[in-house]
């Protein structure tokens, strides 16, 4: 059960999404608390059984509290004016509100608090004005006096301003057919999947073309296909040409593969003469018992199975094909995952972590950060607290040397957020070498150390800085880059100026370029010393973006954007995170969650493209690392998660059994008793001090605090679904 509270709201936001509008919620200031030592701890690592110490008490102290009623009459409600109304995405309303008694007498108080919600759809500002990003249900609420008023509205989907057909690989063959697809973009260049497309030929005598954009060929020659919708065309023309093709051969003719394996294929054919035609024109379909859904074949004639089974593809080029079989078996990668230790958190709930040397630095969705001696796995051991004002510590990492650390914060009290900068060479000692907060006050949720630059986001613009710290004790901040978003604005609120339609959420920096996960606005490349596009640290460049439809993905009522970002090898990790519009993060009641995660295919850095999927059913894609041809997952609500992404992907890899290991971490005296909220997994961050610790997966759960696992024997799970479990729960006690 969700809060509809402007405190919910307030948390909710600020917390997990650490968006700048937020910062007009009526959170109250706490004590300023910086850099001093904390005198208390969490409770003591246990062994593999995995049982705490500890209570389970929530000490954790909200200190977000409603403003109270200065008037000597409670309102009774607050209405909102209009109630209900339709908008359309770039649309400005100014809504009121007014708040009366029992009797329904107004009162005369003004609202301490505007918001709308999901906030990535819609912003409001301190007078009640409300900008629409994107489409969807919004609901926008004012509070007076403590009580909180209601409204409606309806967002209307981006009207469809450019159509993008795909030209077909190869010429039509007439005789012959060939599938057309075609893109609707709105302008802002998000896809929609539901838009009605008109297909047209201008040579009909040709080839033709009906309702679903099936190309048929008729006879040789040039013809253009035109795609309409919404007053918005695209087309594309290519050549019929006649069938040469007098013999067609299907290689490897036959092939055996596991679920998940991708075979390719290619076709070969012969002219009436007996010679070898060049790239003949091949379209690639599947028939025979095994293609009920269980299999993909690509147009390049790659194969992909889902389900085990015997599957026939087939070439066809004009009036000619040809065949080939594929035996799929299950892939069956399965295998335990054994616990080495368990270190709860009861108390509080844990954020990021970063594992190094023989050092786990774990992070707080609080004012805390702890360092552990992980030498021995089995046992670690506190080494050092830091308390700091901030209400949650999104993200901590340190240089591959581990000399100096860095610490992002959210919810200061004096609302100077920023970073902090830390001596970590002495791991039992920390001490705060600096901060940076001059031009990101609003706060910063995630940074990226490479080399003497961290690259963070700025919660109140939305966008990139980067901040050079050679010399640590006086960083100072050399580039920003921010997306170009049409409907972005700048709100003025009590706090000041706040950015609203634009956030930039995650960042990966690897070999000059920065992976941006830039929420509402996709996955965005910039070149930072790559060279590819004349970019620097100091002079980003944008390489390519790639936008998401969220709205299409998972529907009203959903706070929705792109999270995560990771790459390895040519591919993109490309998580979401999807919450619901308004919860209360520090509620012990369960928080429905969602989400997948996107594989992209990077090898032509300009033009990514989605390639995969990964999607658990019962929870939400958050934080992710990818090594040793394994993806290490935390899965929100759906536990900790290992992925096999060996050799080429393609697909639903969940179907595909490529699921290596399941790990329920929900606990029974965690922050929310039995429920797994996994954050992130992820093999050491950089390197370990042994060859053990280097093998250790290391997982850190909100609730429930930070595991350190290893994979055990293989294990056969048949070929229903089955659940994230710990090893032993299997057995009737």
């Amino acid at each position: 059960m969700f809060k509809h509270s402007a405190l919910a709201l307030a948390v909710a936001v600020m917390i997990f999404s650490a968006a700048s509008i937020t910062r007009a919620q009526d959170a109250a200031p706490a004590k300023p608390d910086t850099q001093t030592k904390q005198e208390t701890s969490p409770a003591k690592p246990d062994k593999a059984s995995g049982d705490t110490k500890n209570d389970t008490k929530n000490d954790t102290k909200d200190d977000a509290k409603q403003e109270p009623p200065s008037t000597s009459v409670a309102p009774a409600s607050v209405e909102i004016t209009p109630a209900t109304i339709d908008a359309h995405v770039g649309e400005k309303i100014k809504f009121t509100a007014a708040a009366k008694d029992a009797a329904g007498n107004p009162i005369d108080e003004k609202p301490s608090v505007w918001f709308a919600a999901p906030f990535d759809v819609a912003g409001a500002d301190d007078s009640g004005e409300v900008t629409f990003h994107a489409p969807g249900v919004v609901t926008v609420g004012a509070v007076i006096a403590g009580k909180t008023g209601y409204a409606t509205v309806n967002v209307a989907n981006s009207k469809i301003t450019s159509l993008e057909i795909e030209p077909p690989t190869f010429p039509v063959v007439a005789g012959g057919a060939e599938q057309l697809s075609a893109i609707a973009r709105t302008a802002s260049g998000d896809p929609r999947g539901d838009a009605a497309i008109k297909w047209t030929s201008e040579k009909p005598s040709i080839a033709t073309v009906d309702a679903a954009g099936l190309v048929t060929g008729l006879t040789p020659g040039s013809v253009t296909i035109k795609a309409t919708s919404e007053g918005a065309s695209g087309s594309v023309t290519f050549q019929v040409v006649r069938d040469a093709v007098h013999k067609l051969t299907v290689k490897p003719a036959s092939a055996e593969a596991r679920t998940g394996d991708v075979v390719h294929f290619s076709a070969a054919a012969l002219d009436n003469g007996g010679s070898h035609l060049k790239d003949p024109p091949v379209r690639w379909s599947l028939t025979g018992s095994g293609n009920g859904g269980g299999a993909s074949v690509y147009p390049d004639g790659a194969f992909v199975a889902e389900k085990a089974g015997t599957y026939v593809v087939v070439a066809s080029s004009g009036q000619h094909s040809a065949a080939a079989s594929v035996v799929v078996r299950p892939r069956n990668v399965a295998r335990e995952l054994d616990v080495v230790s368990h270190t709860p958190m009861p108390d509080l709930q844990m954020s990021e972590e970063w594992i190094i040397g023989h050092h786990a630095y774990l992070a707080t969705i609080a004012d805390k950060v702890f360092v552990y001696d992980i030498a021995d796995p089995a046992n670690p051991k506190l080494l050092d607290t830091l308390k700091v004002d901030a209400r949650i510590i999104n993200d901590i990492s340190t240089t591959p040397d581990e000399k100096i650390g860095v610490f992002t914060r959210e919810g200061a009290s004096n609302r100077k957020n920023g970073i902090v900068f830390l001596d970590t060479s002495d791991a039992a000692h920390l001490k705060v070498l600096s901060e940076y907060t001059a031009t990101v006050t609003g706060g910063v949720h995630s940074a990226y150390i490479d080399g003497h630059y961290v690259y963070i986001t700025d919660d109140a613009t939305g966008s990139l800085r980067v901040i050079d710290f050679q010399d640590v004790k006086h960083p100072k901040e050399v580039a920003r880059w921010e997306a170009q978003n049409p409907t972005a604005v700048s709100m003025e609120t009590k706090h000041g100026t706040v950015t609203s339609g634009r956030y930039l959420h995650d960042l990966q920096v690897k070999d000059g370029l920065a992976y941006l996960a830039y929420w509402r606005d996709g996955l965005i490349i910039l070149d930072v010393g790559n060279g590819m596009a004349g970019g620097s640290p100091e002079n980003p460049k944008l390489v390519s973006q790639y936008h998401f439809n969220h709205y299409e993905l998972y529907g009203d009522g959903w706070l929705a954007g792109t999270h995560s970002v990771f790459r390895y090898k040519n591919y993109l990790f490309v998580g979401d995170e999807v919450f619901p519009a308004i919860f209360e993060l520090d509620d012990r009641d369960r928080i429905p969650v969602r989400a997948i995660c996107h594989v992209m295919d990077v090898s032509d850095l300009k033009h990514p493209r989605e390639v995969a999927q990964y999607e658990v059913p019962e929870g939400g894609s958050h934080n992710f690392w990818a090594a040793n041809d394994m993806l290490y997952e935390g899965y929100y609500s759906g536990g900790a998660r290992i992925l096999d992404i060996s050799g080429e992907l393609r697909g639903d890899l969940y179907r595909q059994g490529r699921e290596i290991a399941r790990f329920w971490t929900g606990d029974a005296k965690g922050f929310r008793p039995n429920l797994p909220f996994v954050w992130g997994g992820q093999p050491c961050s950089v390197t370990c001090d042994s060859p053990l610790l280097n093998s250790l997966i290391y997982f850190n759960d909100i609730h429930s605090g930070l595991w350190i696992t290893k994979l055990g024997d293989p294990k056969f799970e048949g070929s229903a679904s089955s659940p994230a479990v710990r090893k032993g729960e299997r057995t009737i006690h």
